[in-house]
């Protein structure tokens, strides 16, 4: 009863609240009240679009000057120029239509801005205008994909060679393996079912019956040798993962129960990318923000971070689960004299399981 007699009490408080604010609005002077756009506030808002356009060439370009470090610097694949050129021209072509689209939108929102009196014009239609903008981006679109379907079968074309170096690259949660074929350059069966063979140190699934893969070699750090072709077979132990090798310009999905294929030819060792003057400024840059790091993490008891040096790098780029953001392999490519000797020092399937 008594909860019932409160609420009662606020309720009829707050229609005499209502009643008196209603009373006070009545005994003010009429004030004109209208949610339709004045002059003063087309005026103003056609102004604020036009300042909107200059404000977003600015940051454009200011984007352009501080920001162009942080690109990807020459490809190191033979076959990474062609892709840039296509992205390169992809780039231009969107960025000239952005610029011309987004100046006549926001220059005829400020000059035809609304004013007392003046009417906007009906203009049903125009065949010749309409002809105009619809053959022009229908002939510059069918160019760009004729484009990029020749160089994507130009890049994607595996064909046999048997020049070429023949790698397995093995995605698991959350590391990577590669499988170099032997002398015989072919990599041997392998399935997931074998892992758990010869204690565990079956690390890719090596069927043990195939002879093949005898003389196969496994690997957690992936050397590459300059100017030769590589041929990966990609597999995935568990969930999808996405090989990438973002200098060589390279990618691919792998995809558990399938075998997925890339080929590239390495062109520029790792020591002469690290003698590369973008690099070179890139790693500057790194060890610099490193170096701020560090003093904060010794200020409270932590170990100070190494210097960083640049190496080529296998990522995942799917988010494959909670440690994706660290799944990577170390890439080496030097000269083919060096990759001989390091690979011969490498113990095959074989010897690992005797």
């Amino acid at each position: 009863m008594n909860v019932l007699l409160i609420f009662s009490v606020l309720v009829l408080i707050a229609i005499a609240l209502w009643q008196i604010t209603k009373i006070f609005e009545l005994s003010q002077e009429k004030k004109v009240s209208t949610q339709v756009a004045n002059d003063k506030d087309n005026d103003l808002n056609g102004k604020l679009m036009f300042a909107f356009l200059i404000f977003i060439y600015v940051l454009t370009l200011y984007s352009f000057w501080a920001y162009s470090d942080v690109l990807l610097p020459e490809a190191a694949s033979e076959h990474g120029g062609d892709y840039d050129q296509l992205m390169w021209i992809s780039f231009a072509l969107i960025f000239f239509v952005q610029t011309i689209t987004q100046a006549l939108l926001h220059y005829f929102s400020y000059k035809y801005r609304g004013e007392k009196g003046k009417k906007a014009l009906f203009y049903a239609d125009n065949d010749k205008l309409e002809m105009i903008w619809t053959i022009i981006p229908v002939i510059t679109l069918a160019g760009l994909i004729l484009y990029g379907l020749y160089t994507w079968t130009d890049i994607m074309t595996v064909e046999e060679n048997d020049e070429a170096l023949v790698v397995e690259l093995y995605a698991q949660q959350f590391n990577w393996k590669a499988r170099y074929a032997g002398d015989d350059g072919v990599l041997g069966d392998a399935n997931v079912r074998f892992l758990q063979d010869f204690d565990g140190k079956n690390l890719v699934g090596i069927d043990a019956t195939d002879p093949n893969g005898f003389d196969d070699v496994v690997v957690q750090e992936l050397h590459l040798p300059v100017g030769r072709e590589v041929i990966f077979k990609m597999r995935s132990q568990d969930v999808l993962h996405s090989a990438y090798m973002p200098h060589f310009r390279a990618q691919m999905n792998c995809v558990p129960g399938m075998i997925t294929e890339f080929a590239f030819t390495p062109k520029t060792t790792t020591e002469e990318m690290r003698l590369n003057p973008e690099m070179i400024a890139k790693v500057k840059k790194i060890n610099k923000i490193r170096s701020e790091k560090s003093k904060e993490l010794v200020a409270s008891g932590d170990t100070a971070l190494d210097p960083y040096e640049f190496d080529y790098l296998l990522l995942c780029n799917k988010i494959c689960g909670a440690s994706h953001y660290n799944m990577q392999m170390k890439i080496i490519v030097e000269s083919e004299k060096e990759y001989e000797k390091w690979i011969a020092e490498q113990q095959t399937f074989a010897e690992v399981i005797q």
